[in-house]
């Protein structure tokens, strides 16, 4: 159990990364097949970071390799997901 918890605190923190330079890996988290078992030699949680399309791939190449990502003109539903991102991290503060 507690090397779960330690995979989720590395997911959480990797999430809380991510969005500080407006990268979203939707379906990241921990590999549920990768915790079972138990003792010392159970192996150890895997972190699934899932797929995402070709934009965010884009914008983590340029994170990654230290360059701001390139602005385009954004649609009405980046937009729209822009605000949802920033309600949604304004309500996830204490």
């Amino acid at each position: 159990m507690e090397r779960l918890r330690a995979a989720q605190q590395v997911v959480d923190q990797l999430k809380a990364a991510l969005d500080a330079v407006d990268v979203v890996l939707p379906s990241m988290g921990v590999d549920p097949l990768t915790i079972g078992g138990s003792g010392p030699a159970a192996p150890y949680p895997l972190i699934e970071l899932g797929r995402c399309n070709m934009d965010t791939a884009r914008q983590l190449v340029a994170v990654l390799s230290g360059k701001r990502p390139q602005e385009e003109p954004a649609s009405p539903g980046d937009v729209l997901r822009a605000r949802v991102r920033a309600v949604n991290r304004e309500s996830l503060l204490p």
